[in-house]
């Protein structure tokens, strides 16, 4: 009884978490044919959010970010009404792991971040590891540790991110950032690795300080957030507009003369102050 008590708290809540917030306005929304066109089965879509708890993330994380998709491409069997198939799998506030399509972020400020190098078999095992996993809950408990956010306290840099750690460590629950974290390190793919910095066994001291090398440890997939992806070296951001053949050239600028007035001779014709 208790259990199901808490898993309808937890649903009110997310859905009062999930309200837009007033004003806001994306930064620069995507080009939805630009979009489609570049993605790649494993990409990660960042999205700027425009929801109460999307605020919260981004305070707490310092980034533009706050939801994170994975791009798997048609999805069978899953479609809207009209036919637009399911490309993305998210762990959604509220809904728990879904799949939705490209449109659904069509209004929103994006970034693509494409692990670089990732092996056939390896992109292959990503997107399966989230796709069998559509159906999960999201975690209930991440929903109410998320609402003593909502008080605009300062919080001290070196804590945001112990507290971005949220949720029950069910692993039949999931956040966003988890569920994508939890599929990269499922093939050993790095997003942002503790480095420790080991003296070699064997090798002479240079300049009075032994040779070093790098061992990476695999960061608790609790403490990511979307904005990792974005500063993650082993992730290429990938620039729709970019890839089309952008021609800085090619742009109408309000106080310029468009191409097309120049062909036809329009901007030949004396301002109108001096017509008189």
């Amino acid at each position: 009884m208790g259990e199901r008590l808490l898993e309808a708290l937890g649903q009110r809540l997310a859905g009062f978490l999930d309200k837009r917030t007033p004003g806001y306005q994306p930064t620069t929304p995507s080009d939805p044919c630009a979009l489609r066109q570049a993605l790649r089965p494993a990409d990660i879509l960042l999205v700027e959010g425009d929801t109460r708890i999307s605020a919260v993330i981004k305070y707490l994380t310092q980034s533009t970010w706050s939801h994170a998709a994975m791009y798997v491409g048609p999805i069978e069997g899953r479609c809207e009404p009209d036919g637009e198939p399911h490309v993305l799998i998210e762990a959604y506030l509220g809904e728990g792991v879904i799949s939705a399509p490209l449109s659904k972020y069509r209004d929103f400020h994006t970034r693509i971040c494409r692990p670089v190098g990732l092996t056939n078999e390896d992109q292959s095992q990503v997107v399966s590891f989230v796709t069998a996993r559509i159906g999960l809950d999201y975690d209930v408990k991440n929903i109410l540790d998320m609402l003593r956010f909502l008080v605009p306290l300062p919080v001290p840099v070196r804590w945001r991110r112990r507290m971005i750690a949220f949720g029950s460590g069910d692993p039949t629950r999931a956040i966003c950032s988890t569920l994508i974290a939890q599929a990269f390190e499922s093939v050993r793919y790095p997003i942002l690795p503790k480095i420790e910095h080991v003296a070699k066994e064997g090798e002479q001291r240079v300049r009075g300080r032994a040779a070093r090398r790098e061992v990476l440890h695999i960061r608790h997939h609790s403490l990511y957030a979307p904005r990792d992806f974005d500063i993650s070296p082993y992730f290429a951001v990938v620039k729709p507009t970019i890839q089309r053949g952008f021609k800085y050239k090619k742009l109408n600028w309000g106080d310029l003369p468009s191409e097309m007035e120049t062909s036809t001779g329009y901007a030949e014709a004396p301002p109108l102050s001096d017509v008189a």
